[in-house]
């Protein structure tokens, strides 16, 4: 591959890869000013309804001006989030977020009584509300649900109050991994590259040559261990703080405690694990073969796991090439939703750029009341079509669902997340080998799916969630975690999942400290979740066309009025059944069985 070059700072990108923070905010002035208009507001919605919700109409009347606070407090809290995230080396950018933080827990310890004073009610006077307000029904109903585990309206509101500390752990997290840990540059035969997370993740990983890949990797790994103890006392931080919680709110356990809000319960998180452990290996194991034999490996090692099976098959792409495969992809959601697509590139509300200080990996951000904003680091890979595919799911979704309900109605659960997202990487696939015979640019289809799709979604958060649920086990126990056992608990889950195919070389065990879901709580396991259901749904829109393509955006203008059952159910998947994961595994092996049969075919071919 070309030799990658350091990154740029922020100031030096091209700004049309950058997004538009102006939508949110025109000037650092006009934030400031709705900060301290939000403050104003807070006081003066506590002074009318403080102590006076007693019944049906005045709980409906404080929730319609609740619903106004929350409105102003959302675009402040992305403005400031999403500066920081593209660059958060950037002094004010810091102090900004830091500042959000602090007045949000202030304001949020002031407006908890609007919660307590509502459970204090009769719950047959929120039941009427309930049926009085269409609004806020479904508001009112997660309220019950939330009953048993509120505490005394004081404690709710020394709580809030401590929210900016109890993110802590997330931030500093994310300061010493794109602020403080540098990487120096690693050589190969002579010849030195540079690294970064960014540049790890984005190139090196996938690099044919295995002596630079390689190196690459031992170079990352041994500079990420240099900050191995400090990461984990960091995440123990966060584990103990939820252990607290859990507990203090009258959980069983820990689990209960962090799937309540995701509206399911242990089976179907249990399943999800369990059942990928088990079944998925196998086939995932053939696939690491395959690529062993193919790039003629003498032992595969946890280092090649991202190699592309053909990398003659992996084209330089531009963004503006990017737009073309979106619309082409995705015009079978419709014309609104393709409208969408093309307002993100021609509005900028994607950014693309490269830089120093800028977060790893991908995310949509979603503000209610404003346009969706992207962030993605482009590396004019083939493969990136797929992760901004993804991101535009996320985007597509809330565009829907922001439409139709409102701010306390459009999130769904976080089990169903990802479904939206994942839908549109099995659109993407669909529609580029709907486009040729050919069986070398057939293959790379194919190993795009498992390898990008699959890989990510099924495999990688899948590990980061079984680990996830030793590291839970033993803090529900009342224990502590540091970096030798984080290191042993994840080295022993590859090793399980990979058995004898792969080689986990030193190093491997370090990749729970490059994973932020971690800080998001049992989050890593809703990706294999939202996949189970894409993949059955896209099966039904390749076989029904318009009317899937119809329930599905039904289920997106949905939101959260329903739960992750209830609209899996309104896409016709029953996921309360192991059958949607175990077609889904089964569908994953045939994709790796293609596999060896086109590469067999094309060694044929050759070989004449």
């Amino acid at each position: 591959m070309t030799v990658v070059k350091s990154l740029p700072l922020r100031s030096e990108v091209n700004i049309d890869e950058t997004w538009n923070l102006q939508d949110l905010f025109t000037s650092e002035e006009e934030y400031k000013t709705a900060l301290v208009d939000l403050e104003k507001k807070v006081d003066s919605f506590c002074n009318q309804f403080k102590g006076n919700i007693k019944d049906a109409h005045s709980a409906e009347e404080t929730l319609t001006g609740y619903a106004e606070i929350y409105e102003k407090f959302v675009p402040l809290g992305t403005y400031a989030n999403l500066a920081y995230s593209t660059d958060q080396t950037d002094s004010d950018a810091q102090m900004r977020s830091a500042k959000f933080g602090s007045v949000s827990a202030n304001l949020s310890s002031k407006l908890s009584f609007v919660d307590s004073e509502l459970l204090e009610l009769p719950v047959e006077i929120l039941e009427g509300a309930m049926k009085n307000s269409s609004e806020f029904g479904h508001y009112l109903n997660k309220l019950i649900r939330r009953k048993p585990h509120q505490l005394h309206p004081e404690v709710e509101k020394t709580l809030a109050a401590y929210s900016s500390s109890f993110a802590g752990p997330y931030e500093l997290y994310n300061t010493t991994k794109m602020v403080d840990l540098s990487f120096e540059d690693f050589e190969v035969n002579g010849k030195k590259y540079p690294l970064s997370y960014v540049l790890f993740e984005g190139d090196w990983e996938a690099e044919t040559d295995t002596d630079i890949r390689r190196e690459a990797f031992k170079s990352f790994s041994s500079q990420l261990k240099n900050y191995q103890h400090t990461t984990a006392k960091t995440y123990d931080m966060k584990l103990q703080t939820e252990k607290t919680t859990s507990d203090l709110r009258g959980f069983e356990n820990i689990f209960d405690s962090l799937l309540f809000g995701q509206e399911v319960d242990q089976s179907l998180y249990n399943r999800q694990i369990d059942l990928i452990m088990s079944e998925l290996a196998p086939h995932m194991r053939k696939y690491a073969k395959l690529l062993q034999d193919v790039h003629g490996l003498k032992e595969m090692t946890f280092a090649d796991l991202k190699i592309p099976l053909d990398p003659s098959y992996e084209p330089k792409i531009t963004i503006e090439e990017s737009k073309k495969y979106m619309n082409d992809a995705l015009a079978i959601m419709g014309e609104d939703y393709l409208n969408m697509v093309n307002r993100s590139f021609d509005e900028r509300w994607i950014d693309f750029a490269q830089n120093k200080g800028k977060s790893t990996g991908a995310f949509c951000s979603s503000p209610y009341g404003a346009h969706p904003y992207i962030l993605i680091s482009w590396s004019s890979r083939m493969n990136e079509v797929f992760v901004l595919a993804h991101e535009l799911g996320h985007a597509g979704h809330f565009y829907n669902a922001h439409k139709k309900q409102n701010v306390f109605n459009s999130r769904p659960s976080l089990y169903f997340i990802e479904a939206p997202s994942t839908m549109n990487e099995m659109l993407m696939a669909n529609h580029l080998l709907k486009n040729s015979d050919d069986p070398k640019f057939k293959r790379w289809v194919i190993s795009s799916i498992v390898a990008r799709t699959y890989y990510h979604n099924f495999v990688t958060h899948l590990l980061e969630a079984a680990y996830q649920r030793k590291v839970y086990e033993r803090v529900d126990a009342g224990n502590n975690v540091n970096a030798g056992i984080l290191n042993e608990l994840k080295r022993g889950v590859l090793e399980e999942f990979w058995g004898d195919a792969v080689e986990i070389t030193p190093g491997a065990e370090l990749t729970w400290m490059r994973q932020p879901h971690y800080y998001m709580g049992l989050y890593p396991y809703t990706y294999s979740a939202g996949l189970t259901i894409s993949t059955q749904v896209s099966k039904r829109i390749l076989e029904e066309g318009e009317p899937a393509v119809a329930e599905w955006l039904e289920v997106l203008q949905a939101g959260g009025t329903k739960s992750p059952v209830e609209l899996a159910q309104m896409a016709g998947v029953d996921i309360t059944t192991e059958k949607p994961l175990r077609d889904t595994i089964a569908y994953i092996g045939e994709l790796v069985d293609e596999l060896v049969k086109l590469t067999a075919e094309i060694d044929a071919v050759s070989v004449k």
